[in-house]
């Protein structure tokens, strides 16, 4: 679906309508006024020595919104952007150096709204990992790697809260040993974990 569309499109899952333990916190916080600012995201899943894990990012120190934090490869869908799988392949080489014959996209998760008014369309694919990674200085400060099993394992899916434009937010939290995996990341990352476990609790 092209940018135009999702902007006005208002996804079922995000910060102020997922994840809340009381249901009456999500009347306390004010919906994002349409359109969306549409965005898409490359889940990028390697495997190393026969063991898979997600690629990430951390986002520069300097950057005016999200400054520091973790994050996927991924960013503001373009004009000429056909489609989201477009848009995060293209951000995913531009950030990370990912060529696109490197990535074989096996789908897409719903789309994600942020607190900060984006549209977010995470699409998941296996990528070669015979490729430099060449961080985009101006974008990015770091790229690391979590192993899946870790993702995977619901004990990790660790929910904070804080105080935040008068209601109690709340939001998950990976308690990885580098850097801090929470927000809009970790939750698609906790709902990518639901569905594989799901998936193999139905296939057992």
């Amino acid at each position: 679906m092209p940018a135009e569309a999702r902007a006005w499109l208002r996804p079922d899952q995000g910060d102020a309508s997922l994840y809340r333990p009381d249901p009456k916190v999500r009347d306390e916080f004010e919906p994002n006024q349409l359109p969306l600012k549409v965005s898409a995201v490359l889940m990028p899943i390697v495997e190393r020595n026969n063991q898979y894990s997600v690629i990430l990012t951390k986002r520069a120190e300097h950057l005016s919104s999200h400054s520091g934090q973790v994050s996927f490869p991924g960013g503001k869908s373009d004009e000429e952007d056909e489609h989201a799988m477009a848009t995060a392949l293209r951000e995913a080489k531009e950030e990370i150096n990912l060529p696109y014959e490197n990535v074989d996209v096996i789908g897409a998760m719903e789309d994600y709204e942020t607190v900060t008014g984006y549209n977010v369309s995470p699409v998941v694919g296996f990528v070669d990992p015979d490729f430099k990674v060449i961080p985009e200085k101006n974008e990015v400060d770091d790229v690391f790697e979590v192993p899946l099993d870790f993702i995977l394992d619901p004990a990790n899916h660790k929910i904070e809260s804080l105080h935040w434009k008068g209601a109690e937010r709340h939001y998950y939290v990976f308690p990885h040993d580098k850097y801090k995996i929470w927000g809009a990341t970790a939750a698609m990352l906790v709902r990518f974990a639901n569905l594989v476990n799901d998936h193999a609790k139905c296939a057992a």
